[in-house]
């Protein structure tokens, strides 16, 4: 099996910040998750350094070309590591086994007909290097740099994309999962119904003279995006290289979706012109916006993402970027954000579960994994299933492009195995000898447990993960997400050890103001346990990081702050089939579609809507709510809705809006 994504090759117009390291950091993740999964993966990356923006930018400094590219590109290849990134291979445009390629693949597509010489006049923007028809500018403004373009005619070299509508119409349409998530597919599918032009491929020299240039005429450079595509197969050394004929077969990109039409029309057009078989996929996530606009260095909101992995651990950040961003849709960064993130998932969730866990193999079995020296417990053929169906969970979801979706349900289980600390109770086990093959199965399980969630997040806090395994005695180098492996490794012979906290608590102001509160109430209160005083000078919750809320009277606790509203995550759902829950006349179990996937929302709306009245309406659901169970029902959101006491209606939307809309 052989795996092989690459990320675009990132133009050196600015130096690297959130949104080169989420893509990176994201095909870092597939990559690992490939690897941990058996497949022969690859993994290519780079920087874009021809055109026009980059002379701009060098002309600036005082500098060549040549000079600022190298350097802008050195901070990339430095950044990465950083991020615990491990590519395969970085190509830069400017190497010579770029540039040939480039040469060679210019020969075949005017070898095929399909480059031809002519004089065009469009609205030129320098910063997306590229002509725009007046359809395509908003207000007259570049739709991505708000600027105005300049008016340019000149005669250059054309590649005939036109010719290959039809053929490209027809792939996308057999191809289902060719452009993904599906949103995108239909984005690039209404492109297409519009008559495509043909693509510029040059720049004559007289304007421009940092480029490749063109095979078959020395006064002009090959336009930027026709020589950039192209590094995807002169990383592999098309076309007789051994890692082109082992890789390109299974290839696949990643990318941003401001650059959905050069990938996702250009591309397939010339390969297909050259005669290259076609990429496997194409994978489109949304932008990180601050303050509801798009991360950009013009328009000055850009956050260095080397400084907050620094601040809060690598593995951390990296958690934070692949649980908070549904993949394919936009999301909101706010460094409080992160900070609950980190201490209400890492901190409380699972940093608490390991100390727990560890502190009480410690205590009631001499620091080591138990033997299991009894028979097997009545509900472990339960627990083995739980199991399972949590790596098929994991593992269907990450072969969707879906990580946010794959640590959804890794949490679930560090949820299970935080309950079963709660319902077992080890601590009145041990007091029974009779119980000590429960409280020796529970501990063991624990242990398992964890190890197995070290395993499944492995690709996305890879340390974290084999600091996990070591601890527990197990070789980092063997982890596999099979639970048949882990158990045959543990060994009940050596100490586990407990070690330093996997995530210390992050403590802000807010944190500190509630925990001097909480002391000074504990400190009032003379009947206050043990357990309440440690509470309040932790500033901990009992395991569960809370959002904030109003405490101090009725008024107080009903307004909130831009910044919490900001948490809650509204989103259009089209609601694909509907049926009653079981034993209850007002529970509703909904299957929803939020145009990159699909979920389940149980909602009480039985005694006003009939399910077959639901289906194929349009309604705002709360996405990001924690998953909860109703009446036996996992319920992934809620559905909104307006009561007046004896009646209840559905927040629907009106007008044509996808699915996975954001309400904001």
């Amino acid at each position: 099996m052989k795996y092989y994504v690459s990320t675009p090759i990132y133009y050196v117009n600015a130096r690297p910040h959130l949104g080169h390291a989420y893509t990176t950091i994201v095909n870092d993740v597939l990559t690992r998750f490939h690897v941990l999964d058996g497949y022969d993966s690859y993994f290519l990356t780079g920087t874009d350094e021809h055109g026009d923006k980059i002379v701009r930018a060098a002309e600036k400094e005082g500098r060549t070309p040549k000079e600022y590219v190298d350097e802008i590109s050195s901070l990339f290849q430095a950044a990465w590591p950083g991020l615990s990134i491990g590519y395969n291979d970085f190509i830069r445009t400017t190497e010579e086994r770029h540039k040939k390629v480039v040469s060679r693949f210019m020969e075949l597509v005017e070898k095929n007909g399909d480059i031809y010489f002519g004089e065009y006049g469009g609205h030129y923007c320098f910063g997306c290097e590229r002509f725009y028809t007046e359809k395509e500018l908003v207000d007259g403004l570049c739709p991505d740099h708000l600027v105005k373009p300049e008016f340019i005619s000149e005669k250059n070299y054309f590649f005939r994309m036109s010719k290959y509508q039809d053929w490209l119409i027809d792939y996308v349409k057999a191809n289902p999962d060719f452009i993904r998530p599906e949103r995108y597919r239909n984005e690039v599918l209404g492109f297409l119904r519009e008559p495509l032009e043909d693509l510029c491929i040059s720049r004559p020299k007289s304007r421009l003279t940092w480029g490749i240039d063109l095979p078959f005429d020395d006064q002009y450079v090959t336009y930027v995006w026709f020589d950039a595509l192209i590094n995807y197969i002169s990383a592999l050394g098309w076309p007789d290289g051994e890692l082109y004929a082992k890789y390109w077969p299974a290839a696949q990109h990643t990318i941003a979706k401001d650059i959905l039409k050069p990938h996702a029309i250009f591309w397939p057009t010339m390969l297909k012109s050259a005669g290259l078989p076609i990429y496997r996929h194409l994978n489109v996530h949304g932008y990180w916006q601050i303050g509801l606009s798009k991360m950009s260095k013009s328009v000055g909101n850009v956050v260095e993402a080397l400084s907050m992995a620094q601040k809060y651990g690598t593995d951390s950040f990296r958690y934070f970027l692949m649980r908070e961003m549904t993949f394919g849709l936009d999301s909101e960064f706010s460094e409080d954000r992160l900070v609950w993130r980190y201490n209400s998932d890492l901190a409380n969730d699972f940093g608490n579960l390991w100390q727990r866990s560890l502190a009480m193999i410690a205590k009631f079995n001499g620091g080591q994994i138990p033997a299991l020296s009894g028979p097997a417990q009545p509900d472990e053929p339960e627990w083995r299933k739980r199991a399972e169906d949590l790596i098929q969970s994991w593992r269907t979801a990450f072969d969707a492009v879906n990580p946010r979706g794959a640590l959804n349900e890794v949490w679930d289980f560090v949820g299970l195995l935080n309950k079963t600390i709660d319902s077992e109770a080890p601590w009145a086990l041990a007091k029974d000898p009779e119980k000590r093959p429960r409280l020796e199965t529970v501990l063991f399980r624990l242990a398992e447990g964890m190890a197995l969630v070290a395993a499944l997040v492995w690709p996305v806090m890879p340390s974290t993960a084999e600091t996990i395994w070591r601890r527990l005695g197990l070789d980092p180098a063997l982890m596999k997400p099979e639970c048949a492996t882990i158990r045959q490794l543990l060994r009940h012979d050596r100490p586990v050890e407990a070690g330093p906290s996997l995530f210390p608590r992050v403590e802000t102001e807010e944190n500190a103001a509630k925990a001097a509160k909480a002391a000074k109430a504990s400190s009032a209160n003379s009947a206050g346990s043990a357990a309440s005083a440690d509470t309040a000078k932790t500033g901990e919750t009992k395991a569960k990081a809370a959002e904030p809320k109003g405490n101090e009277g009725e008024a107080e606790g009903l307004i909130i702050g831009i910044d919490e509203f900001k948490r809650v995550e509204m989103r259009t759902a089209k609601i694909l089939s509907a049926e009653k829950v079981p034993k209850s006349d007002k529970l509703v179990k909904l299957s929803v579609s939020l145009g990159d996937s699909e979920r389940t929302i149980v909602a009480g709306i039985g005694k006003f809507y009939s399910p077959e009245d639901l289906v194929g309406r349009m309604i705002v659901v709360v996405a990001n709510l924690a998953p909860a169970k109703l009446m036996g029902q996992k319920s992934q959101g809620m559905a909104l809705a307006a009561s007046t006491g004896d009646s209840l209606v559905l927040v629907t939307v009106a007008g044509d809006v996808p699915p996975g809309t954001r309400i904001s």
